[in-house]
């Protein structure tokens, strides 16, 4: 289901989402607030046209300049969501290795902050639960915080992603989710 925290994971792989409004009256139609126009740009370059929930989506540029949150009282059934102070994004660091690692949306997953004790198979029935199939797997040889994994599909693996990332697999370890540019079979 499209909410506005799935929405925000899906755009923060491309620039820090500010804010998140569904359309009440076109619920198959959202705004979306990035940080910067750079990041609204990466993001339209990437995700115009990709298939999620099952349609695909079309990503353009608004003629608003910001998403208006709901007047104080006003019902908004969920729709609208605020994530400026978000500890959740990703390029929130001047320099952070993130802006080297942006890849179109593909089949591949790169995770990161994995921990020591967590094992192939669990990470496995993880990203097998989000209701994908995953095709390979295969641990940094260097580093085994980091893996490679990949699902059936594209879509699946975007599915993946949104529920993923974030996923805490221990005490202070939240998983890293994002599209990969190297390919494993």
């Amino acid at each position: 289901m499209v909410t506005p925290d799935a929405l925000f994971t899906l755009f923060g792989v491309y620039g820090d989402v500010h804010r998140v409004k569904i359309l009440f009256a076109k619920k198959d139609n959202a705004l979306i607030q990035m940080a910067e126009p750079h990041q609204a740009n990466t993001a339209m370059q990437h995700l115009n046209n990709l298939r999620v929930w099952g349609k695909n989506i079309r990503v353009t540029l608004s003629k608003h300049n910001q998403v208006q949150l709901p007047k104080e009282g006003q019902p908004d059934a969920g729709l609208t969501k605020d994530f400026t102070a978000s500890p959740l994004h990703r390029f929130k660091k001047p320099g952070s290795k993130n802006f080297l690692n942006i890849y179109p949306p593909s089949d591949t997953l790169h995770l990161s902050n994995i921990p020591a004790s967590t094992t192939e198979e669990e990470l496995i029935d993880l990203f097998t639960s989000t209701g994908g199939a995953v095709q390979a797997f295969k641990f940094f040889a260097k580093d085994r915080k980091m893996a490679l994994l990949k699902m059936g599909s594209t879509e699946e693996a975007v599915h993946a992603l949104i529920k993923m990332h974030n996923y805490q697999l221990s005490g202070s370890n939240h998983l890293k989710v994002s599209f990969s540019k190297g390919q494993i079979s």
